[in-house]
């Protein structure tokens, strides 16, 4: 995928910001107590829909009301975050949307997509076999097939990365999760743009490592999912496009599992007093193992949502890693 240029990123910023406002970046003492080092939160999860996804949503229905004026709806698939925002974004163009979801995926995510009034399928036990059926659906009933992974997605999200950059430009590392990759797509394609030199490290479950193995391999492996904890983080097959960007143009890829996970939700919320669901704590949890090399630095992380079931998050805080 070729980066968006400053100018097409600043495009995007306004059409997500006639919608929403620039959410805050603090930089919060306990943190810099527990990890040595100055760090800024980015709090993606104070976006209406709890999660960072909504920004990609937002500009990509922008766009397509231009592809395709005439458009009867659309189809995608997702663990929740990527369809709260499809369905925020459908509900506002007035198109109907069907979701695909997993077997087993949150009830509360699942909750909230269908307040938007989507068609919510499950099928399939893993996000893999609910895109390959989503995108299979939307073929054969002629509707529009959202992809986890676009252009126009990443062109949205890096809206906050520029809230971010401009607020904090000289940031020296940034820890960013990598779900299918419109996240770190972003990030790369924001400091790219402004000519920054931040480092940026990528954070994927070691419970479901497809994509730092292929950062490494160089090429796309298929790789099992266990993790229990950071669903926005369960990819089994990366998207290669995605990929070839990540390998271009990340520092390095950092790999957390749920217990270090659990241990950074627990963190955020007892140092900022706000909720991290798994895979939004997962670039506190990079930075926390990273802290050694990371001392007495400014270092980036982000919330990138805060849509956890509540049984599931008592038990983290009690302890628990699931």
């Amino acid at each position: 995928m070729p980066l968006p240029d400053r100018s097409s990123l600043a495009h995007a910023a306004e059409i997500v910001h006639r919608t929403l406002k620039p959410t805050p970046q603090f930089a919060w003492p306990l943190l810099a107590q527990a990890l040595g080092a100055e760090v800024w939160v980015k709090h993606e999860n104070h976006l209406p829909v709890g999660a960072f996804k909504l920004r990609g949503g937002l500009v990509y229905f922008d766009e397509l009301k231009r592809r395709e004026p005439g458009c009867p709806g659309v189809v995608t698939a997702t663990k929740g975050n990527h369809g709260q925002s499809v369905g925020f974004a459908a509900r506002t163009a007035r198109l109907p949307a069907t979701i695909y979801v997993p077997f087993g995926n949150s009830r509360e995510k699942n909750a909230a997509m269908r307040a938007f009034g989507v068609e919510l399928i499950e099928h399939g036990h893993d996000f893999q076999a609910a895109r390959e059926e989503a995108a299979r659906a939307a073929a054969a009933r002629r509707l529009h097939f959202i992809p986890a992974f676009h252009r126009d997605l990443v062109r949205g999200v890096a809206s906050y990365w520029l809230e971010m950059f401009d607020a904090v430009p000289d940031l020296d590392v940034v820890f960013v999760p990598i779900g299918q990759g419109s996240g770190i797509n972003a990030c790369i394609a924001a400091r790219e743009a402004l000519g920054l030199t931040t480092r940026i490290v990528g954070v994927v479950s070691s419970q479901a490592p497809c994509y730092a193995l292929s950062y490494r391999a160089g090429s796309v492996i298929e790789a099992p999912v266990t993790t229990q904890l950071a669903d926005g983080l369960a990819c089994r097959v990366p998207d290669a496009e995605s990929l070839d960007v990540i390998r271009r143009f990340v520092d390095d890829v950092i790999e957390v599992d749920d217990a270090e996970v659990a241990a950074a939700m627990r963190l955020a919320f007892a140092a900022t007093h706000n909720v991290a669901e798994g895979a939004a704590a997962a670039s506190l949890a990079a930075a926390f193992k990273s802290r050694a090399r990371i001392a007495r630095k400014r270092v980036g992380v982000v919330i990138t949502g805060g849509n956890v079931d509540s049984d599931q998050f008592a038990r983290v805080l009690a302890g628990g890693d699931h």
